[in-house]
């Protein structure tokens, strides 16, 4: 299976770029209405540039960003 349809069958939504690459997401909603969503940039050849979390509160605000990849920056309150 190649990483296009891995990433696909994972995050199941993408945006294209202009570049030829895309960037997936995957959203996760907490029982009080929080909800993480997952990003992930690749290129035209799928290969990762960035992959970061995303934590949006109840009425739908970012509130925390994590970036993960390329160098774990830990939470940070926006």
């Amino acid at each position: 299976m190649n990483n296009r349809v891995q990433n696909e069958k994972k995050f199941r939504t993408w945006n294209e770029l202009p570049s030829g690459g895309r960037i997936y997401w995957l959203e996760i909603i907490g029982r009080f209405g929080w909800c993480a969503r997952y990003l992930k940039e690749v290129d035209a050849d799928e290969v990762t540039l960035r992959f970061w979390q995303e934590i949006y509160d109840e009425a739908g605000q970012l509130v925390e960003l994590h970036e993960k990849f390329p160098v774990d920056t830990g939470h940070r309150k926006v």
